[in-house]
């Protein structure tokens, strides 16, 4: 359960060159066109995007879909902007520091977990509402001083609008989940979301990959 991205965009490229240039020779390269590079400007780069999204308030909306969630300054940061108003759904496969829904703290955050089949290892950060205008970025790096101070981590931005599409249509899935999802409790404990609708993330997942790999129908 990941992504992966097909791109001949020629600044990704070039950006990807450069980053293993400088994992093979001398060279340090630290100024990338597209990519997101840990650690030289990675948490920066998510640190920025958060402020813009706190700035808008109730308007604002991130969304992430990460394996872990434990970087103190990150989980400030999302503090900070849910108590401006902005919205923060998170969903985190394993570790997470991160007290979600607690009044006065993160009453605009809330958290949740899949656990299934598969093993949850995608990553997808979203800023901004649904739509052409939101940013999306896929990658490597989760929310982890590991990751973003200590190692080589790459976030891509994915702005083909038919991608976007499918990364939301994946987002919308997993927040959706109420068969294979457990929610955070603002004391820290974990329950099973109830189930109403009868949506799991990893067949309805399994089910549109069978249909695109089937083809149009005629």
């Amino acid at each position: 359960e990941d992504l992966g991205i097909f791109t001949a965009d020629p600044d990704i490229g070039a950006d990807l060159s450069e980053l293993f240039n400088s994992l093979t020779a001398n060279a340090r390269w630290n100024s990338y066109r597209r990519l997101i590079v840990a650690p030289t400007g990675l948490r920066r780069r998510i640190t920025s995007r958060i402020h813009e999204e706190g700035r808008k308030g109730p308007d604002g909306h991130i969304v992430f879909k990460i394996n872990h969630l434990i970087d103190p300054d990150i989980i400030d940061e999302l503090y900070a902007v849910s108590q401006d108003g902005c919205r923060v759904d998170l969903i985190v496969r394993g570790m997470c520091s991160l007290r979600a829904g607690v009044p006065g703290l993160s009453d605009n955050i809330t958290l949740r977990s899949i656990v299934g089949r598969f093993l949850e290892h995608s990553r997808v950060y979203r800023f901004g509402q649904p739509g052409d205008r939101a940013v999306y970025y896929i990658g490597s790096a989760d929310m982890m001083q590991r990751n973003l101070d200590h190692r080589v981590e790459s976030l891509v931005p994915v702005s083909d609008p038919l991608l976007k599409d499918r990364l939301e249509e994946m987002l919308a899935i997993n927040l959706a989940d109420d068969m294979l999802a457990w929610s955070m409790e603002p004391d820290g404990t974990w329950s099973k979301v109830p189930t109403k609708v009868g949506i799991s993330t990893h067949d309805r997942l399994q089910e549109l990959a069978l249909e695109r790999a089937a083809g149009p129908k005629h």
